[in-house]
């Protein structure tokens, strides 16, 4: 059984690859880079039942782009 703290990610980009993700602690916020910019996803209160197990839901709040 694996250690490694992950999340799994609601909302943004309907294309984003993966939607649970490994986190070294919940925080307030998660910044998952993607295309050009950062997707960002905020801690909530709610747990949902994964193939990896239960994990704290973050949901998708605001994008950023990259500076060039």
């Amino acid at each position: 059984m694996s250690t490694i703290a992950k999340a799994v990610l609601e909302g943004g980009p309907h294309d984003l690859p993966t939607r649970i993700v490994p986190i070294t602690a919940p925080e307030g916020e998660l910044k998952v880079p993607f295309r050009d910019g950062y997707e960002h996803f905020l801690l909530t209160q709610r747990e949902r039942d994964t193939k990896e197990g239960r994990l704290r839901v973050y949901e998708w709040c605001d994008r950023t782009k990259i500076a060039e």
